[in-house]
């Protein structure tokens, strides 16, 4: 079994169990959570398939339909974190058709491709961590304590001395022997943190890479063109070492990302990105509707501006999603068993005005509702990370304790809804902007005014910050 077929083997969720885990983010949305659940779950049925048919079991790919800020790119974001997969959310209207100024559809396996290799990269280094450390420590000490030559005819192997002896004595112990009792003694205080704030110098290793050096095209090849001549100009004259006076705690993180990368074994890191971006890679297109041409344009003949290249991109797109190979600058890249999955809120297009092709290449297809008052309120108090808790804990930071009444959350819950019926609805988006505006008055009083204790947002508040506007029709605040 590949080192890559483990890593799946671990992540071994079951579709209920992914289900619960999304339950902790996402509110609603029951069947579009079932879809990735079940697709995520398949992935690891095909790696552990009879090796015979395990190439044929191809995946399917998911259209997630609904309005912005119902959850859609939440839900493939968690399930990639889910499944520690490489993940990548690029947006259809970015594309071009090939022959046009922008960047081509296959732009998004490079990246990705880019993105699996730093993850691989992330968890080895994370692996030499240990060795690393004691690297650096030996680098910091013969800094401050440069280690004594040995005399060739002094037996390196075994020094005849313990520095802990009770009988040791400074007159008659050779150079050696005090130096390692000094560097003992810096070792300990090294550890516990004395020496943080002493500042040495440190050399460290500068590329000779130019940042600014990239060659534009409409092409794919030019695009790898351009960075395989940084690449090749930015490693003439290999690296040069530069002197940098930093404190130790700020050069321990320094050198530690330098030993760490060296301990890597950077080629067997490429080889096994590349096997994970092919097996486990989730590309997340959205705004697909976007690339659709909509009914209304076909049958009027018009197809000026934007509409130019909507069909040459669904085009571009369709071998990708359906399975071939992309050159990147670290080898030939497989799409066949890649997840993608398309997103859109399909307001002026329906899925039906997408190329026959591509449509017959995202099976399934999810409808996502839109968010009623109850799942505003589910939102501000279910999810690990709902935003009520973000504002407690960045206000927690000034010493502030803030809490929000049930009547409170459910006023807010209320006002979001009525805006995004008057004005226009972005979603759960729109509790973005209403907490700000709620909250501005006392994010600017503390900490000035306002340095500790408990404060208590009720409805009364709510109303007070927030209702004169909702009842002006000015309601240019809430819009994004």
């Amino acid at each position: 079994m590949s080192t890559l077929q483990k890593t799946v083997t671990q992540k071994n969720l079951t579709p209920q169990q992914v289900v619960a885990e999304l339950n902790k983010y996402i509110v609603g949305q029951d069947d579009a959570k079932r879809s990735v659940a079940i697709a995520l779950r398949n992935r690891w049925r095909r790696m552990n398939a009879d090796e015979e048919i395990r190439d044929e079991i191809l995946p399917n790919n998911i259209l997630l339909i609904g309005p912005t800020g119902v959850g859609k790119t939440e839900i493939a974001r968690r399930l990639a974190k889910l499944a520690d997969a490489p993940f990548i959310k690029v947006e259809a209207s970015k594309f071009t058709e090939v022959g046009y100024v922008g960047r081509d559809v296959e732009s998004m396996i490079r990246d990705l491709t880019d993105i699996a290799i730093n993850m691989v990269k992330t968890e080895m280094r994370d692996r030499v961590q240990e060795e690393a450390k004691e690297i650096v420590e030996e680098r910091i000490l013969d800094i401050l304590i440069p280690p004594v030559k040995k005399n060739q005819g002094t037996d390196n192997s075994a020094p005849g001395f313990n520095s802990d002896d009770d009988d040791f004595s400074p007159q008659s112990a050779t150079d050696q022997e005090l130096n390692e009792r000094t560097r003992k003694k810096f070792r300990e205080k090294l550890r516990n943190g004395e020496l943080d704030e002493r500042e040495i110098e440190i050399e460290v290793q500068k590329s000779n890479r130019s940042p600014m050096m990239q060659v534009f095209g409409p092409q794919g090849g030019m695009e790898e063109m351009g960075i395989n001549l940084q690449d090749m100009l930015g490693n003439l004259g290999g690296q040069k070492k530069t002197k940098r006076k930093v404190t130790i705690e700020e050069a321990r993180e320094i050198l530690l990302e330098e030993e760490s990368e060296k301990l890597i074994d950077h080629e067997s890191a490429v080889q096994e990105g590349l096997e994970r971006v092919q097996k486990q890679g989730i590309i997340f297109i959205d705004e697909i509707d976007k690339v659709a041409e909509s009914s209304g344009n076909s049958k009027s003949g018009g197809g000026g501006g934007p509409d130019v290249s909507r069909q040459g991109v669904q085009r571009d797109m369709l071998p990708i999603v359906e399975g071939s190979n992309v050159s990147t600058k670290h080898g030939m890249v497989k799409t066949d068993h890649m997840l993608f999955i398309g997103s859109g809120a399909f307001h002026v297009s329906k899925p039906s005005d997408l190329i026959p092709e591509l449509q017959g290449r995202f099976p399934i297809r999810v409808e996502l509702n839109s968010l009623t008052e109850q799942d505003f309120y589910d939102i501000l108090t279910q999810p690990k990370n709902a935003l009520t808790k973000q504002y407690q804990a960045m206000l927690e930071a000034e010493g502030v304790e803030v809490e929000f009444t049930e009547d409170a959350l459910k006023e807010i819950s209320a006002i979001a809804t009525q805006v995004n019926e008057r004005v226009e609805n972005i979603g759960a988006r729109r509790l973005h902007t209403i907490l700000s505006s709620l909250l501005d008055e006392l994010l600017f009083a503390i900490p000035d005014d306002i340095n500790s204790g408990d404060i208590t947002i009720d409805q009364d508040y709510v109303n007070k910050q927030l209702d004169d506007l909702v009842k002006d029709k000015d309601l240019s605040q809430y819009i994004l």
